[in-house]
């Protein structure tokens, strides 16, 4: 097989396995939020994620670590909070904590760079969601949330009577109608989203990202922060794939750096987005990450 002809596979198979995993994580998740929404009143979620509330911001990084969502599969999540009118800033730390704090790519840290970088890691991550999710609340973006994504989808079917007949209708059928609702207004995105990250992820050698980003170059950590969005990685591979290019010159500030930027916030994810936020809080979102993937690699450089 000749090396163009293996990114094509790369590119392919990458492809298919997102479009398969993303969806199916989508529908579940976008499942299990519609059946706790009917068990847990959105009052009482209000409560927990309340921003007039100090302990909501902590419990929103804590919800964040506990859940095992990747950048994309937080999506569905945030939704239901938005539904249930949970405070904005909690909102907002839950979307930055949660695939950054993701349980298996705190487990692999831990196995590849130790427990004392892993701890360096997520005290970054947890503190900088915290501040950025407070900070933007403060400055008042939460009026660049899409109205539309305030709104429960609507029930479609007969609903109560179906020919004149009384017809009732299962609540998990309900629930389902509106997952399904939701994964179709957000297909496009996704679909987009998919390809563009499959091709870079194919068409980019590691050897180019660690020649450029070794620890002669200054500008490694942020090139590295930078080509971590488009180079979408499963939780799973991400750390392997650092701990490869590490191995083949790649500084570790850069190798940190690169962690955060792919795992928290992915083209995918930012494609996403567009369906709840607009531009300026996608641009707001997008620095937050930047600045912590970039601090956190030069910090990293200098304390290690």
């Amino acid at each position: 097989m000749s090396v163009n002809e293996e990114m094509v596979f790369n590119t392919l198979n990458m492809f298919g396995f997102l479009a398969v995993e993303l969806t199916l994580l989508f529908l579940a998740i976008s499942y299990i939020v519609g059946v706790l929404q009917e068990y847990i009143p959105p009052t009482k979620i209000q409560s927990i994620l309340s921003s007039k509330n100090g302990k909501g911001y902590f419990v929103a990084s804590l919800l964040g670590a506990i859940t095992p969502f990747c950048s994309c599969s937080t999506i569905p999540f945030l939704k239901g909070l938005l539904r249930a009118k949970a405070g904005f800033g909690t909102m907002m730390v839950f979307l930055f904590a949660s695939p950054l704090l993701n349980p298996i790519i705190i487990g692999l840290f831990a196995v590849t760079f130790g427990v004392k970088v892993t701890l360096f890691y997520f005290a970054i991550a947890m503190s900088v969601s915290i501040v950025a999710g407070i900070t933007l609340e403060k400055l008042g973006f939460e009026k660049y949330v899409k109205p539309e994504a305030y709104i429960e989808p609507e029930k479609k079917g007969c609903g109560a009577t179906c020919g004149g007949k009384a017809k009732s209708e299962s609540k998990w059928i309900k629930i389902w109608k509106s997952t399904w609702s939701d994964f179709k207004k957000v297909l496009p995105y996704l679909v987009g989203g998919i390809a563009i990250g499959s091709l870079i992820y194919g068409f980019m050698p590691t050897e180019f990202v660690a020649n450029v980003a070794s620890e002669n170059n200054p500008f490694a950590i942020p090139f590295a922060a930078v080509i971590g969005i488009p180079l979408y990685i499963r939780a799973e591979a991400v750390i392997p794939l650092s701990a490869a290019l590490a191995a083949k010159g790649m500084g570790l500030g850069a190798v940190m750096a690169l962690i955060i930027g792919s795992a928290g916030a992915s083209l995918t994810e930012v494609i996403l987005l567009k369906s709840i936020f607009k531009n300026k809080m996608i641009w707001a979102f997008l620095i937050v990450i930047l600045s912590m993937a970039i601090s956190a690699g030069f910090l990293y450089q200098f304390i290690f």
